[in-house]
């Protein structure tokens, strides 16, 4: 049978098995197996080289940011980052939303996961937010598209995936986001203020000059030991002092005395829960790894991404449309599976076509990160957005307009930028010689 046609079978066993509900890593191993029955896939030389690539010490930093941004969330580090927002545009109208938008960004800065900044803000903002006039369907959806700019905003897990699979800078993977996620966190921002004049909000009381100032070296005081922790992380990787997994091992080392003697929000067993629920997480995350990188190595042993690339090149060989059709794939692909398993799955595939037309896979990293992160928040998949509603608790008709208000005029002017101008997604990539 041919190599093609093989492909296409496994990966349709793979959407079938995803449209039933199956774990993911089960999805991945039946297509693995469509791929060793019906094709000539080395199927026992592929598991010893998925098993030696999980050995990467890149790898490493995964488990370790996860488990920092959930000490953060249960450590009241993430409290703190919010009243700090909040004293400077908390009496505008709208502003809570806006705080909502840059406190996610500033917790994307710190875990790099956008489950974890929704887990984070979502249970001290969207009650509060609600108790200001805000419908609570609204509160949530615009919490939880927030808080995918955790997957843009460095350092990101899914740039340290995409790094490691591309054999591309990390580093350069992480700046190459970092304009994208902050032009969404503008356009979030503004798309809530003029949704907001529709709202009947309740505001603070107006405040003298000198009651604004008390409170905000109140709270920027409280807030230094938490603001501290992007420094340490963004500064140690940008100035060259760390990498990536040193660096998300000193935010771990950095967050206990902080969340234990500072903030005093770590008790030993709410530390032991938030070391379970990162092991758990972690421990899904590798195995799903394993299982998708294996059936990404079939592929490229089995030259599917030079067929691909013949066959794309067969219906069009004009950059522009070719782009706006990869984008409208790789947004498919993340409405159905999460960004990591994207990543692992599509890159390998889609770099030989993208480098064909003249897009370099630093680029290519800001495309795949915007689409993924949209899709985090697109149903069918949208994992970050159920989350949101469980947290809001709120009923998905409630939340799936506003959502799709944000997505369009939020996510997809920017997936079509990043694609279309390069100079948003490698300006600070430049910047620091990449």
């Amino acid at each position: 049978m041919e190599i093609v046609t093989v492909s296409l079978l496994a990966l349709g066993v793979l959407v079938l098995m995803l449209s039933f509900g199956v774990p993911l890593p089960f999805c991945f191993g039946g297509a693995l197996m469509a791929m060793y029955y019906l094709g000539d896939a080395a199927m026992e030389g592929t598991m010893v080289w998925g098993y030696s690539q999980l050995a990467n010490p890149v790898l490493l930093c995964i488990p370790l940011f996860v488990f920092a941004g959930t000490i953060m969330s249960e450590s009241g580090i993430a409290a703190s980052l919010l009243n700090f927002v909040n004293v400077f545009v908390g009496r505008i109208r709208g502003g809570l939303g806006v705080v909502a938008s840059v406190s996610c960004a500033i917790i994307g800065a710190i875990s790099g996961s956008g489950l974890t900044g929704v887990a984070a803000t979502g249970p001290l903002l969207i009650p509060e937010m609600a108790e200001k006039g805000y419908p609570r369907g609204y509160a949530t959806a615009l919490v939880a598209n927030s808080s995918v700019l955790g997957l843009l905003i460095p350092p990101s897990v899914t740039m340290i995936i995409y790094g490691w699979v591309t054999d591309t800078s990390i580093l350069a993977c992480f700046l190459a986001t970092l304009g994208p996620g902050l032009f969404i966190t503008f356009l979030f921002s503004v798309v809530n203020l003029v949704m907001a004049r529709k709202f009947p909000l309740k505001l603070d009381p107006p405040s003298t000059k000198q009651e604004i100032l008390k409170e905000g070296i109140s709270c920027t005081s409280r807030a230094i030991p938490a603001l501290i922790m992007p420094l340490i992380i963004l500064g140690g990787i940008y100035g060259g002092i760390m990498t990536p997994t040193e660096a998300a091992a000193v935010a771990v080392i950095y967050a206990i005395p902080v969340g234990f003697l500072v903030y005093k929000g770590l008790s030993w067993e709410t530390f032991l829960k938030a070391a379970k629920s990162s092991a758990t997480a972690v421990g899904a995350i590798m195995v799903m790894i394993i299982f998708s990188l294996m059936l990404s190595q079939i592929f490229v042993m089995e030259d599917v991404p030079q067929a691909l690339v013949e066959g794309i090149f067969t219906i069009t060989d004009n950059k522009v449309l070719l782009l706006i059709l990869i984008n409208f794939l790789l947004f498919f692909v993340g409405m159905i599976v999460n960004d990591i398993t994207a990543i692992i799955l599509i890159a390998p595939l889609l770099l030989p076509l993208m480098e064909a037309i003249g897009v370099s896979p630093i680029q290519f990293a800001a495309i795949m990160g915007v689409n993924t992160a949209m899709g985090g928040v697109t149903p069918p998949y949208a994992s970050i957005l159920y989350l949101g509603i469980r947290i809001g608790k709120v009923e998905f008709s409630e939340v799936i307009k506003p959502a799709m208000i944000l997505i369009v005029c939020g996510y997809m002017p920017v997936v079509f930028l990043t694609s279309l101008w390069p100079d948003l997604s490698l300006f600070f990539p430049r910047l620091f010689g990449y």
